[in-house]
Parts: structure tokens; C-alpha cells; sequence
């Protein structure tokens, strides 16, 4: 996406000039705000002005993926190109078999398109070999899933730990700055049996950012709570993305939830809409 465009929409967003002025007004002040003759000084209005980082942390190109199913063949992606940037909040949406969680899958290293690339951090992750794929999953990218999928015979603090253990470490440390973060320094040592729904997806976010991913993916992070867990867990989400400029792509059918969002990517029959 062209940073002029960024600008403008981060200027929407930020500026404190003529809220209630016409639309026409206020884009021709955005237009002279870019402008190369701009000049601050000639201006008495106020500017709050994010610096925009415009870096591509995430593409994909030409993804293909379908499923044996009996003798038939059913085609879940249909050649879809995309960017997404860093810090971004993406939300992909789409009916039930529309491909958003293939695509998900694909993105985040865990299913290989039958033909296409995905690009991490500048790294082409299915060139790398099976063991390479692991670590750079390991080390770049954290996961939360609808169904939690919590150890059952670890505590909520020692399910928070396994992915550092995994890559050589034991951040014990962090993991218990990350439960007090989500709200659990009352829970640590509780098994996942003995925790609400809510408070298991907490310990599943606490997990995901352990080794202090880039970027986060999540599907239907909300998807077995109730309203108000959903809305908590969402602005929890956010709220800890935001500390270090994650970027955060999330799977959801709920499209009132997706409005929370930076962008809203719609998939319909394997392909961007």
C-alpha cells in the first residue's frame, strides 16, 4: 500500500482539525497536508501525527490448496496474492468453507499450498526445510486457537512456558510477567481443567507471545466464549499486540468484531474479494 495512503487514513484518524467540518473540507485539508509545498509553520491548526512503518511482514502469492474428499476434489484457494503490513490488525473473514482458515494455515507455516509462496520477515518459508520451518516458527510467530489447546497435566504457568523451553529456554521470568499481563497471577498454578473458558484463552495469549513473536495468528480466538469474554479477550489482544508492534491476523466469522480492526480482508471460494 502506497505510504501516501497510509498517511491519509492515519491523518483521519489523528487529526484534530474541524471534526465536524464537511467531508469535502476535511479532504482538501488532508490533500494540503501531503501536499509538497506544506508547511506547518503557515498553519495554526494542531496535528497529531503517528510515524507510519509501511513494512511488509507478511505476502503471499499465487496460493493454491484443495482436499481430497472421497474421489473429489475440492478446491479451498484460489491463487490469493496478499500483503499484510507490520503492527497491522487483520481480520479475515468469509462463510464456513470460504478457505479463511486454510489461508490462515498456509500464512502461518503450519499447511504447505500446493503451489504459491509465503513470505515472513523476508524469509521464503516453505523454501526452508521441515526442521527450519520449525525453529522459524518457533522463534517469529506465536498461535491461539479457538480450542485453546492447553497441556492438561501442566499448570497455566507451565503451559506459558513450553514454546522457550522448546527453543532452549526456560522463561520463567517472563512467563509469569505475561500471566500477571492477562490477568492471571491468581491462576498460575491451576490446571487447565480447573480454569473458566475465558481464562484458558487467556493463558493460550500468554503462550503465544513468550518468545515475543513479530506476529500473532489466531482462529476464532473468541469463537467458544461468551459476548463479553470475546469483547475482553479482543481488546486484551490489542492492548498486549501494541506494546511491541505485533502484527496480528485473526480468523472470524463475527464481522462486527472485525470492525475492530486495521482492515477487514474478505474471502469468498478461495479467493480475495
Amino acid at each position: 500500500m502506497p505510504t501516501s495512503v497510509f498517511l491519509m487514513n492515519e491523518i483521519q484518524q489523528r487529526t484534530r482539525i474541524f471534526p465536524s467540518s464537511p467531508l469535502k473540507k476535511r479532504n482538501s485539508i488532508f490533500q494540503t497536508f501531503l501536499s509538497p509545498h506544506f508547511s506547518l509553520a503557515n498553519h495554526s491548526a494542531t496535528i497529531i501525527l503517528r510515524v507510519v512503518n509501511t513494512k511488509t511482514v507478511i505476502s503471499c502469492e499465487d496460493l493454491h490448496r484443495s482436499y481430497k474428499i472421497g474421489k473429489n476434489s475440492v478446491q479451498v484457494l484460489n491463487g490469493i496474492t496478499l500483503e499484510i503490513q507490520q503492527a497491522e490488525k487483520v481480520f479475515l473473514c468469509g462463510a464456513s468453507g470460504a478457505g479463511k482458515t486454510t489461508l490462515m494455515y498456509s500464512l502461518a507455516g503450519l499447511e504447505k499450498p500446493q503451489k504459491g509462496r509465503v513470505i515472513i520477515d523476508d524469509t521464503d518459508l516453505y523454501a526452508l526445510s521441515r526442521s527450519k520451518q520449525s525453529t522459524f516458527r518457533n522463534q517469529h510467530i506465536g498461535y491461539i486457537f479457538q480450542n485453546y489447546f492447553l497441556l492438561p497435566e501442566l499448570t497455566a504457568l507451565e503451559n506459558v512456558i513450553v514454546p522457550s523451553m522448546i527453543s532452549g529456554k526456560n522463561a520463567k521470568q517472563r512467563a509469569t510477567e505475561l500471566m500477571e499481563k492477562v490477568g492471571l497471577s491468581h491462576r498460575m498454578n491451576h490446571l487447565p481443567a480447573e480454569l473458566s473458558g475465558g481464562e484458558q484463552q487467556r493463558v493460550a495469549i500468554a503462550r503465544s507471545l513468550i518468545n515475543s513473536p513479530s506476529i500473532l495468528f489466531a482462529d476464532e480466538p473468541t469463537g467458544n466464549l461468551d459476548s463479553n469474554n470475546g469483547d475482553d479477550i479482543i481488546d486484551l489482544l490489542f492492548s498486549l499486540s501494541a506494546e511491541d508492534q505485533t502484527t496480528l491476523v485473526i480468523v472470524t466469522h463475527d464481522r462486527e468484531l472485525a470492525k475492530k480492526g486495521d482492515r477487514i480482508i474478505n474471502i469468498k471460494d478461495g479467493l480475495v474479494l
